[in-house]
């Protein structure tokens, strides 16, 4: 195990790029404002939980239920794809469970920030980096994360109502674009 802050810095942007929570921005919104109470420590504990058993037992955990990578990124784009359409349309999908109005681990921790591309990017980075210097890049990513869910209802405010409208239409269908791209990547 060799700590090497070059491999770090790598990873990290690797991890920020895929993970994308500045675009989530318009997602987290939206959920807030059906009314779903979104916990910032525990969507990053859950999210960080999800990417470090990737890290190390990625493949076995899929393997334990007879999954494929691929498969697992399928199912993990079609949840996107159903939020994208819920942004574009203004349409609701994904209904609350009766006595539940947290979002904490579905839709946010899971797939928004660890989803399938998160978890595959994870299990391909280790054949080429130090598992130590992934590690630390998940945990700087968590505290990425973590400040801008803490801080999702002041960047709402400074945005607006119309600001947030137009930022959630654009990003549902960025939204959209990725999981159709992940969905046909996998799906061969």
């Amino acid at each position: 195990m060799l700590l090497n802050f070059k491999e770090i810095l790598s990873v990290s942007l690797i991890l920020f790029s895929v993970i994308d929570v500045i675009g989530s921005i318009p997602i987290i919104l939206n959920i807030k404002d059906k009314g779903i109470i979104i916990e910032s420590g525990k969507a990053t504990l859950v999210a960080g939980g999800i990417m470090i058993l990737f890290l190390f037992f990625g493949d076995d955990v899929l393997a334990l239920f007879g999954v494929d990578v691929n498969s697992f990124a399928v199912a993990g784009s079609l949840i996107l794809f159903l939020l994208g359409i819920e942004m574009v349309l203004g349409v609701t999908l994904f209904k609350e469970t009766e006595g539940s109005n947290s979002g904490s681990i579905v839709p946010i921790a899971f797939p928004i920030i660890a989803g399938a591309g998160t978890m595959t990017t994870i299990i391909s980075l280790r054949a080429e980096y130090e598992t130590l210097n992934i590690l630390i890049s998940i945990l700087i990513n968590i505290a990425i994360i973590y400040a801008i869910l803490k801080s999702s209802n002041l960047i709402g405010r400074k945005l607006g109502k119309s600001g947030l409208a137009v930022l959630r239409k654009v990003f549902g269908i960025i939204l959209l674009s990725i999981a159709i791209k992940l969905f046909k990547d996998n799906i061969m």
